[in-house]
């Protein structure tokens, strides 16, 4: 797929290059080769199997090689479930190298030069959300990051994987477009709306910090729904103050000015399979804390 210099709209359609532990009684010998997280995860069926077994059979001389024979089943059939996830994941690229790879020879000797895509896409790490499948963007066409609830923190909030890989986007790749994806039933916004000031300490409670203002907003304005219709709120809230958050960084807000780049929001809801897009309005948009959010070109595909 060749890929245009310009684009007049960058959410235009786009062909796709696609052609189409264990009870252990001191009296029973475990097995050293029985590793731990095999019996953690057959612990209750392991159990109930040796329980009978032991009321049967205690004091028999056959019993250890029965639980030896019947552990070395479980592992068996672990090893065949782990083979055949790998096996899945070999049909599939397989199938995309046939498909996709050999019949864009000129697309991929391309990409092995350079990439030049026109979207920056941050996105929800959430395994439901993924850009290229709800959006269609083929490799070379988005310069992804994706985090915990999809966040941007501020410039003055130091250095980290999103802002890093902005950065690059931005100065090296030269992106027209950043598109930050938010989604419905967002673990991380729930965690944010549910998290209290007790003290405590968490790698996610130290991230999901970075939406505050947007938990704040809805809580004023949202504060008559019930708890998960403020978190559907915060999902699309804390979207636009993380592209207010884009324009604390110095050399985006300056792109912005120039109208070299432009930030958009994206809501997908999953439940309904729906997708909502819409364009930060920069002129009337107050940067200050707790600022006026303006938006244009929204859509809703549906």
């Amino acid at each position: 797929m060749a890929i245009p210099s310009s684009i007049s709209d960058p959410f235009a359609s786009k062909s796709l290059p696609l052609s189409s532990s264990s009870y252990n009684p001191s009296r029973i010998s475990v097995p050293a080769q029985i590793t731990a997280k095999i019996e953690q995860t057959h612990l209750t069926a392991l159990r109930r199997s040796q329980c009978s077994s032991l009321k049967a059979s205690m004091g028999s001389p056959g019993f250890t090689q029965q639980l030896n024979n019947s552990k070395l089943d479980t592992l068996a059939e672990v090893k065949d479930g782990r083979d055949d996830i790998f096996n899945d994941l070999k049909d599939r690229f397989l199938s995309f190298k046939k498909n996709v790879y050999m019949e864009n020879p000129e697309q991929f000797e391309s990409l092995a030069k350079v990439q030049t895509p026109k979207f920056m896409v941050i996105a929800c790490v959430d395994s439901r959300v993924c850009p290229s499948n709800i959006l269609g963007f083929q490799p070379g066409d988005a310069f992804t990051i994706r985090n915990v609830a999809n966040l941007v923190p501020t410039f003055e909030s130091g250095p980290s994987e999103t802002n890093a890989a902005l950065e690059f986007a931005v100065n090296t790749l030269l992106v027209e477009n950043i598109l930050v994806v938010g989604h419905s039933c967002c673990g991380g916004i729930r965690a944010l709306m549910g998290m209290q000031d007790d003290g405590s300490t968490s790698f996610i409670k130290s991230w999901v910090i970075h939406g505050k203002n947007a938990k704040v907003k809805t809580k004023v304005f949202a504060s008559n729904l019930d708890f998960d219709h403020q978190c559907t709120h915060c999902e699309k809230e804390s979207i636009n103050h993380s592209l207010v958050n884009l324009l604390s960084y110095p050399w985006i807000k300056e792109k912005v000015e120039n109208e070299e780049l432009s930030i958009h929001g994206g809501y997908y809801d999953f439940v309904n399979c729906s997708f909502e897009k819409w364009t930060l309005d920069y002129r009337g948009t107050k940067l200050e804390e707790n600022g006026r959010i303006v938006t244009k070109n929204k859509v809703f595909w549906s």
